[in-house]
């Protein structure tokens, strides 16, 4: 068994709840919002935010919408990836 995960409501983000096992998310009603949805795993959270404020020049962390900025996050927080076992692909105007 793993140690205790955090997971926070993506609709309010004002709600935490604490469970016996790591996975990436889970669903569920918001205690604090009513909203049935996904809870985010607390720590990709954290890396995301932290990615927010001080991006990560070599993924170009701007060109990403929420969802890949998610799983980047995922990624590294919960499968050891680094930063540099992504590749981001180049636009049209480098091309």
């Amino acid at each position: 068994m793993t140690d205790p995960q955090a997971y926070r409501c993506l609709n309010c983000l004002d709600n935490d709840v604490t469970r016996p096992f790591n996975v990436s998310h889970l669903s569920r009603t918001c205690d604090a919002c009513g909203e049935f949805g996904r809870f985010a795993n607390a720590a990709v959270l954290d890396q995301f935010d932290r990615f927010e404020t001080d991006p990560p020049a070599e993924l170009e962390w701007d060109r990403l919408d929420r969802p890949k900025k998610l799983f980047v996050a995922e990624r590294l927080v919960r499968h050891g990836y680094t930063l540099a076992d992504f590749e981001i692909e180049p636009t049209d105007e480098a091309e």
